[in-house]
């Protein structure tokens, strides 16, 4: 619009001029007749002219509410938005695939050595397979020593088994175990007494299943668990034995509290010649636990009820208490119970292989057990334990030579309530993979009711065990056990029947002495299949007894190999 102005402006300056010039009339000489002289200007204002066209307003006109809506068709493209102003990320290279660890869970072991010593052992499961896993398990252990007779084997098999379920595990097993041996006993004061020692073999057949439901965080969750056992016991002469117990668990978890009830029912009973027992315990449980910051308190009942030939009612307390003084460092616990311990010939001849026949059998009442003590870690590999107990204990089984075959135990209880006050230790130490030591101790101090000792019952019991691994190829242990005097009593007469109060006039108290066995070993990784080990046993030499007339047999050495697959 501007230069159409300046347009206009100029032309109409110029046709202004035009008209001025054409006005004015020439200027006459002045000696030309009737001259006139006339001067016309004329003035007005400028005023331009626009087209409409260029009339247009500058402002809005804001009555103007009519919209317009144009139609677009839209075609959207799914696209990355990339900022290139980033720095580019490094992309990880992938790597070839790392090969699977190849597991060795089976192996073979065999050896032999001096005192006639034959070993072999098997052990051989499935895989690994968390889910399933199922195995078995053998060995075979036999050694003869100077004495006549003194000869022993052992045979050991089993086969378990486990699946692990979305809710819970299952597991089962089948043991069989049999040992044979002689009653070699030796009187040093008169050798002559056992010419031919009599044989005896002890046979073990034992199945169990058990069923426990997985853990969960849940802070209300439901926890279950049930196992049942059963066994069958037998020697070369007539006794037998039989067990059935059936064991179940339950606890509601609510916060910090849990509500539960344990029980157990124990039907049994041991036939010989001349007796048939019958032996059964119910025992129930119910109990509250809480568990919070560091404090763990479980208060609760144990009623136990004896039936069959022995039938009795009994509730005893059961509370233990633990307290977390400084995490992982060190922790205060307390014990107080009760219970019924039912005593069976397998748990005799574990302990005393050398029993007599037609043994009597009756339980024992654990009536007050009070202990505490402190337990914790004192850093990587290094955990502790200490503890002092006092227990009353009634009818407590004792081990004494009988009259009529000195060479064979019979089992007699100490009528009335036994006292026993004892310290517990154990120190674990573990400097690191190549090194690791244990070590326990024991001392128990008895004050029978009827009996003037607690007859082969030391003082003092001390065992420890190092593993060295020098190389990777190479690695030592070595074992002792140290036990102090016991006491053993041997008959003048022939004592009454049934025995029931001890005659101090007709018994003889012999001290059994203590003894330090030391044991050794050494194994050889040859490669990743094959190995060689060596093991030496009573490195002293030591003609010791843990009972009256039965030496254990002298050092002895034995070796072999071991393949792994």
């Amino acid at each position: 619009m501007r230069f159409h102005k300046i347009i206009y402006t100029t032309v109409l300056m110029i046709a202004s001029g035009t008209l001025h010039l054409m006005a004015q009339d020439p200027v006459k000489p002045k000696t030309e007749e009737k001259a006139v002289t006339e001067e016309i200007e004329v003035v007005r204002p400028y005023k331009p002219v626009l087209a409409e066209a260029v009339k247009l307003r500058r402002s809005p006109d804001l009555n103007d509410v009519k919209t317009y809506k144009a139609r677009f068709n839209y075609s959207l493209t799914d696209r990355k938005l990339e900022l290139n102003s980033d720095i580019n990320k490094l992309q990880a290279q992938e790597v070839a695939a790392e090969r699977e660890a190849e597991l060795i869970n089976n192996y073979v072991k065999g050896g032999f050595g001096t005192a006639k010593t034959i070993f072999a052992e098997a052990y051989v499961n499935t895989g690994k397979d968390e889910a399933m896993q199922a195995g078995a398990y053998l060995q075979h252990l036999s050694q003869s020593g100077k004495l006549n007779k003194q000869q022993s084997s052992q045979q050991r098999l089993s086969i378990f088994g486990r699946s692990i379920g979305e809710t819970a595990t299952l597991s089962g097993r089948v043991n069989f175990q049999r040992n044979g041996l002689y009653f070699y006993g030796i009187d040093e004061a008169n050798p002559a007494l056992n010419p031919n020692p009599e044989k005896q073999t002890l046979n073990f057949f034992e199945a169990e299943g058990e069923v426990v439901n997985k853990y969960t965080d849940d802070p209300d969750a439901f926890s279950y668990a049930a196992k049942v056992n059963g066994y069958i016991w037998s020697d070369k002469f007539s006794a037998k034995e039989n067990s059935i117990v059936l064991n179940g668990y339950m606890n509601k978890r609510i916060s910090s509290f849990n509500l539960g009830l344990a029980a157990s029912a124990e039907f049994g009973g041991n036939k010989d010649s001349i007796a048939n027992v019958s032996n059964n315990i119910l025992k129930l449980n119910p109990y509250i636990r809480l568990q919070t910051h560091g404090i763990k308190i479980n208060a609760g009942i144990n009623f136990v009820q004896e039936f069959g030939d022995f039938s009795s009612t009994r509730i005893f307390p059961a509370v233990t208490a633990d307290f977390t003084l400084i995490p992982d460092y060190l922790q205060i616990f307390g014990e107080v119970k009760g219970d019924v311990s039912r005593n069976s010939l397998k748990q005799y001849t574990d302990e005393n292989p050398w029993l007599n026949s037609n043994i009597e059998i009756r339980n024992s009442v654990e009536k007050l057990s009070i202990s505490g003590g402190i337990k914790g870690t004192g850093g990587p590999g290094f955990g502790y334990k200490a503890k002092v107990y006092h227990k009353r204990i009634e009818d407590m089984p004792l081990y004494v030579n009988s009259f009529s075959s000195f060479n064979k135990f019979d089992v007699i209880y100490d009528f009335g309530t036994m006292k026993l006050i004892g310290l517990e230790g154990e120190l674990s130490v573990q400097v690191s993979d190549a090194l690791k030591w244990t070590g326990r101790l024991n001392f128990e101090d008895y004050k029978p009711a009827a009996e003037t000792q607690s007859w082969f019952k030391p003082q003092m019991r001390l065992s420890s065990d190092l593993l060295y691994n020098i190389t990777k190829q190479i690695s030592l242990t070595a074992s002792v056990a140290i036990q102090d005097d016991s006491k053993a009593k041997v008959y003048l007469a022939a004592p009454a029947n049934p025995y029931l109060i001890p005659d101090p006039l007709n018994e003889q108290v012999v001290t059994v002495k203590g003894f330090v066995d030391l044991g050794a070993g050494a194994s050889y990784k040859i490669n990743n299949q094959f190995s060689a080990f060596i093991k030496v046993n009573n490195l002293l030499d030591s003609s010791y007894s843990r009972f009256l007339y039965y030496q254990t047999i002298g050092m002895n050495i034995f070796g072999g190999i071991s393949y792994s697959f």
